[in-house]
């Protein structure tokens, strides 16, 4: 094993010890000879007179003391409401993208070896101090030599490495975890760390934000709710982005926002649309609109428009789970626990075999409290964690792209109601869920999916005759040196087995070989 890799094993034992977290690892059911062994561990005699914190702010500060992976790490795990309790979940949520810089004559050498030159080369002004730094990148002011003001945004150097190791320890605990602990077992943590190694690997790869925010700036080009800065391709590449640098307000900046008279209750309402349009109407969202990566225009207050950077984590749905999903959400504000659970089985978010009726009672026993309220008090994040966690107790396997969006509505949802504190996001939403879905059945649409299915026949066709007229590949003979081989090592088993009474074992592999090469095909 490497050194480095050891010394990083060291550190992590050093933070658990230092934090306290053995304590809540040896609290759950483990077999006896470990809550023996616990007993002997030296400096748990040593720290009686330790203040023990909080589980969930012990949690959150040894993340921080770990370092950006850890820190990252612990911010997309506090998105996972669904497997994670609500002290440690809210105490995650802290996590925010502020973690120290490093140096600026590393964010230029860095800069300079992906460009392939100078700073000035490409840029009439470069500003060494970073405006934000990040767990996977930081962020510097620029200006480009047409006049225009820019922003890169650089990969940390040796991050890969350090990412490596620390994914292979996550996965080394997950596992010792799953193996020691029922309690353990259903968080998934391997399952948890699987799907974090995906979206740190992609968020090193700047070519994919680039692309996800030209994406998404398509989506809502010319539009009054959503801008997203242009991005400048030329000077683009794996470990550099260059774009557009905006001036707004931070979305979480409410006083500032007062001051300018910007319709609050507006500016809430655009937010749900924004999602639900990503959602339904483009099947393409932004997955980390957390505030730091949400501004407001400051052009037309009376009629706020958003901006949004930082497209590294999207999601997307299908047609099925488009349609599943706005069904799903209408019959609950109706009541109607009976569809809710036939569309869950239907979907195959939950296995064919489910009973309905057992399935419909569950969704009653969550959903009725939750309906005592007044509408505008619902929370769909909330709905949709509560569905989740029912439909888990009937063997729903874990949809991706739902967790995903469930994480996205919930910070919608919050921002919009610290936004405005009143925002009623059914009456808000639920016009237009049923608008999507009239125009699902409307004749235009109906000849659209027709026509794409028409486009499709002539592939079919010919794939279906490449595949008549494929030769088929004749049956192998069976070669004569298999037959005298095989039945040379059977008879040399035979005599071997009479005269080899004590240790057989010759005879038996030759005999196996040979049976082996006169029956193969």
């Amino acid at each position: 094993m490497k050194f480095l890799a050891v010394r990083r094993l060291f550190n992590i034992l050093r933070v658990i010890i230092r934090y306290r977290l053995d304590d809540y690892l040896f609290a759950l059911n483990l077999p006896w000879y470990l809550a023996i062994w616990q007993r002997l561990l030296p400096w748990r005699w040593l720290r009686n007179d330790m203040t023990r914190q909080p589980r969930g702010e012990a949690v959150r500060l040894a993340l921080e003391d770990l370092g950006p992976v850890f820190v990252k790490f612990g911010q997309i795990l506090s998105t996972r409401r669904d497997l994670l309790p609500p002290d440690m979940a809210d105490e995650l949520a802290k996590l925010q993208d502020n973690v120290p810089p490093f140096p600026p004559a590393e964010a230029r050498a860095r800069i300079e070896a992906e460009l392939g030159g100078p700073v000035e080369q490409h840029f009439a002004w470069f500003d060494e101090q970073p405006l934000a730094s990040a767990s996977i990148a930081q962020v510097h002011a620029a200006r480009l030599k047409t006049g225009e003001d820019v922003v890169i945004k650089v990969i940390r150097p040796g991050l890969r490495p350090v990412i490596a190791q620390d994914i292979a320890w996550l996965f080394l605990l997950a596992r010792i975890a799953e193996r020691l602990s029922a309690d353990a077992r259903r968080l998934r943590p391997v399952e948890v760390v699987t799907d974090y190694e995906k979206t740190i690997y992609d968020e090193l790869d700047l070519l994919r934000e680039a692309a996800n925010c030209n994406q998404l700036g398509r989506n809502f080009a010319d539009s009054p709710l959503l801008y997203v800065p242009k991005i400048h391709w030329d000077l683009c590449r794996e470990k550099v982005l260059v774009m557009e640098r905006i001036y707004g307000i931070q979305v979480t900046e409410l006083d500032t926002l007062r001051d300018q008279n910007t319709d609050l209750k507006k500016l809430a309402e655009r937010g749900v649309e924004i999602f639900f349009t990503q959602v339904f109407r483009d099947s393409f969202f932004h997955a980390d609109m957390h505030p730091g990566n949400i501004f407001v225009s400051t052009k037309t207050p009376w009629d706020p428009q958003y901006i949004a950077i930082d497209c590294g984590i999207v999601g997307s749905l299908t047609n099925e789970d488009q349609d599943y999903l706005a069904r799903n959400l209408l019959a609950f504000f109706q009541r109607d626990y009976r569809k809710v659970a036939q569309l869950h089985i239907d979907s195959g978010w939950v296995p064919s075999t489910t009973r309905v009726n057992e399935l419909e009672a569950a969704i009653r026993t969550v959903c009725e409290p939750i309906f005592e309220k007044p509408l505008k008090d619902i929370s769909f994040g909330l709905l949709l964690l509560r569905l989740f966690q029912t439909a888990r107790r009937f063997n729903m396997e874990v949809q991706p792209q739902l967790v995903l969006l469930q994480k996205t509505l919930l910070n919608i949802e919050g921002l919009g109601r610290q936004l405005y504190p009143d925002l009623d996001l059914w009456s808000t939403a639920k016009p237009y869920l049923e608008r999507w879905m009239r125009q699902r059945y409307t004749p235009k649409h109906i000849a659209g999916q027709l026509q794409q299915q028409i486009e499709k026949l002539p592939h079919l066709a010919t794939t279906l005759q490449q595949r008549l007229e494929a030769p088929k590949a004749p049956r192998p003979r069976k070669n004569r040196n298999d037959w005298l081989l095989g039945g040379a090592l059977v008879l040399a088993a035979l005599h071997q087995g009479v005269a080899l009474n004590s240790e057989a074992w010759p005879a038996a592999l030759a005999l196996v070989a040979g049976l082996y090469l006169i029956a193969r095909k």
